[in-house]
Parts: structure tokens; sequence; C-alpha cells
């Protein structure tokens, strides 16, 4: 189930199981704040960033949609304004009834697909924390698929969060990638 090979023209990406990808909407913020805390692995942010972006960083970011149009996965980016190349993928959620088919993996494919063409972006950055087997998976795999490189570093040390009880952020940089 990846759509890395549908048509990057396409507005939205359509998916098995009557699952498509498509750009996310502000109505679309409070799905995603819920699917981010229920996944009790990513930091929450508050349901008003969730909201925000949507509506600002919805060209760099995807969300999976059922049939009848609600959110069950996403995934939130930005091109890094120094490096135009570079999307940084922020966060990647999904609902726990749809985990385990690959739609993580669509979601990074088709997002990474629609960014490249339009931004002509040829890196992908993400931060991991140690242990988060699930993610570091994800992104292994997506460099995998697309002939790229992988180069981490950690990014934050654990002493640089202000509450002190965030584990260290390891940057994964993938690229450069053949879309």
């Amino acid at each position: 189930m990846t759509a890395a090979h549908a048509d990057p023209q396409a507005e939205f990406l359509e998916m098995p199981e009557g699952l498509r990808i498509d750009r996310p909407e502000v109505a679309d913020g409070a799905a995603l704040w819920r699917i981010a805390k229920d996944s009790r692995t990513l930091d929450l942010n508050s349901s008003y960033s969730y909201l925000l972006w949507c509506r600002d960083f919805a060209g760099t970011s995807a969300v999976a949609r059922d049939a009848d149009g609600a959110p069950v996965g996403f995934v939130t980016g930005y091109v890094r304004p120094e490096h135009p190349g570079t999307l940084l993928v922020w966060q990647v959620a999904v609902d726990g009834a749809h985990r385990g088919r690959g739609l993580a993996g669509a979601l990074l494919d088709g997002l990474t697909a629609r960014v490249a063409k339009e931004r002509r972006t040829t890196v992908v950055e993400t931060t991991i924390t140690p242990g988060n087997t699930a993610s570091e998976r994800l992104f292994t795999s997506y460099a995998a698929r697309h002939g790229a490189g992988v180069e981490r570093e950690v990014l934050f040390q654990a002493g640089q969060f202000p509450d002190g009880s965030h584990d260290p952020e390891v940057l994964y940089r993938i690229g450069p990638l053949s879309l």
C-alpha cells in the first residue's frame, strides 16, 4: 500500500480499502490532535497548533481519510527556510484502527513525492527519540525504498529541553532522494 507510484498531478492519492491521501484542512485539526494524543508516543502539541498547522503548512503535510472523509492518519512537515531542498517531517501518526497496514509509509511517500515535485526537495529530515523502533523502521525503510542514505546525529540533547523530562532527539537526514 504505497503511494509512491501514484500520479503526482492528482489532488489526492487513492488508497486501497477506501482510504485516500490529500492535503489537510483547518477542519481536520481536532482529529489530528486526537490521533496524536492517542498515539501515546508523540509529543502532544496544543490543539491550537494542529489547527494552525492545517492552515499554514497544508502544502507540506498530508492526511489520510477514510471512505467518509474522516482523518485516520497524518504527516506534518515543513520546508526548512535556510535549506529549501529539505523537507522536515514533524509528526507521523495513524489511528489505532488503521495501524499495521503500511499507511504511515504511504503517507510519507505521497507527501514527499508531492513536495519534491512542487518545491524540488531532495532531502527528508526528521527527529526520533532513541527506542522509538516504529519510527526508526518507518524512516529507514523509506530511505531504502528511495535509494537514499541515512545520516544520524543527536540534534537536541536531553538537557536542552526546559521541562527536563525529554529524551534526546536524533536527527535522521535522508537523501539524496530519487523521487
